[in-house]
């Protein structure tokens, strides 16, 4: 004859096994920490709308990278347009002029009939040196 007390060790607790649910989160998050490099390897720009914003007159004049439809890159600072003779030497140069002064702005403008590559390597090369964000320079519409 059992007691009563005996009947109620033998029951069988209904419990959930999240051991199964936590190693496919695991699995999961491995995934997803090694595509995130793949997914973010472009530059991140803000491209122009219609409408371009102009920029504050209470701002810092920026320096200014360029690209000529020739391919040639130069770098503005302060209406001191500077000819550089390539992309690391106008990397080496912005880098120096914002160690200077890290809150100025850098802006890109390039010519409407220089290669979509050219505004890319430059653009790289910028923030490859460092630069954090930078602005596309436009022409207003009229």
């Amino acid at each position: 004859m059992q007691s009563a007390r005996s009947r109620m060790k033998s029951r069988a607790k209904a419990e959930i096994n999240v051991v199964p649910y936590i190693d496919v989160m695991l699995v999961l998050l491995v995934i997803f920490i090694a595509t995130a490099p793949v997914v973010m390897q472009g530059v991140t720009v803000d491209l122009p709308k219609a409408q371009a914003e102009t920029m504050n007159q209470d701002q810092q004049t920026p320096i200014i990278a360029t690209v000529d439809k020739a391919g040639q890159f130069f770098v503005s600072i302060d209406s001191n347009a500077v000819k550089m003779d390539n992309l690391e030497s106008l990397t080496a140069y912005v880098s120096e002029q914002l160690q200077k002064d890290p809150t100025r702005p850098v802006v890109v403008q390039g010519d409407a009939q220089v290669a979509y590559n050219n505004v890319i390597m430059l653009m790289n090369a910028l923030k490859n040196g460092g630069v954090k964000s930078v602005g596309l320079v436009t022409d207003p519409i009229e």
